[in-house]
């Protein structure tokens, strides 16, 4: 399943302007429980978060959590680096519309190749390590580019079923998402990782569990398939998620609360 092509047609609807933009945002915070989980994380690293924090997305797509990330605080500098050139360019236009082009900026970059040394106080990985052949090489290249005491967040797919790989007689094994590169992380295949990467503390647990995977399919799965299908399913999505939203939304709270046993889902906290 190729889930590129659909949010580049999502972005050309709501890239037209600033408030429609937002508005994307404010939808996928809402939707994507990811979202809803590093958000709290984000919350609980506040407190405790320097003045003048440096920040690195690293992948940072549509510009998403480098704009939730540069309205935590004011003072709070961000980067945004993605291996796309077209979403660099529209990130940066959109943040110098919002008059945030002085403390956010975003640059294309190969996290293979990335290398800040000592620079940033937190960095967020979201949904990237999945794609990435190259995995241990891009987590010592975040590492050292880290200060002392600063924090990795990574949210990834778990070996349990989070690409939701399917495999077929004499025709190896496909997931939902054909981007990936593997079928997900064993939580203590990560851990073992980022140890071996530098980091001095490593804490993974499941996301998207029982509730979380009914979320998904609610609020991802099934409408990927269906715009796979016919791109006139884009007139029927208000309808749908209308109609679905307040289920989701129950599942993605109780996802949250809970502590998972198991997931499809993986949030990793490393620290320098």
């Amino acid at each position: 399943m190729q889930y590129d092509p659909i949010k580049r047609a999502l972005g050309s609807v709501f890239n037209r302007n600033p408030f429609l933009r937002i508005l994307f945002y404010r939808l996928l915070d809402l939707l994507l429980l990811r979202s809803w989980h590093i958000r709290r994380e984000l919350r609980l690293w506040k407190k405790s978060a320097p003045k003048g924090a440096a920040i690195l997305d690293a992948g940072s797509g549509f510009g998403q959590y480098v704009w939730r990330m540069a309205r935590i605080h004011e003072s709070f500098h961000v980067v945004g680096v993605d291996v796309k050139q077209e979403q660099i360019d529209d990130c940066n236009q959109f943040f110098e519309q919002l008059k945030l082009g002085h403390r956010v900026k975003f640059r294309e970059a190969d996290l293979t190749q990335f290398l800040e040394p000592e620079t940033y106080d937190l960095v967020l990985s979201v949904d990237v390590m999945e794609h990435i052949a190259e995995d241990e090489l891009v987590m010592r290249n975040l590492c050292k580019s880290l200060k002392p005491g600063g924090m990795l967040l990574i949210s990834t797919p778990s070996d349990k079923g989070g690409s939701d790989t399917h495999h077929h007689d004499g025709e190896g094994a496909t997931g939902f998402i054909d981007e990936h590169v593997r079928d997900g992380y064993n939580i203590e295949d990560i851990r073992v990782k980022l140890f071996k990467a530098g980091f001095n503390h490593v804490e993974a647990l499941y996301t998207y569990g029982k509730p979380g995977s009914m979320a998904w399919k609610l609020s991802m799965k099934i409408p990927i398939i269906l715009l796979n299908k016919s791109k006139l399913f884009f007139l029927l999505l208000p309808f749908y998620y209308f109609i679905t939203f307040p289920v989701t939304f129950i599942l993605n709270y109780l996802d949250v609360m809970q502590i998972h046993t198991s997931g499809t889902g993986l949030m990793v906290k490393a620290i320098r």
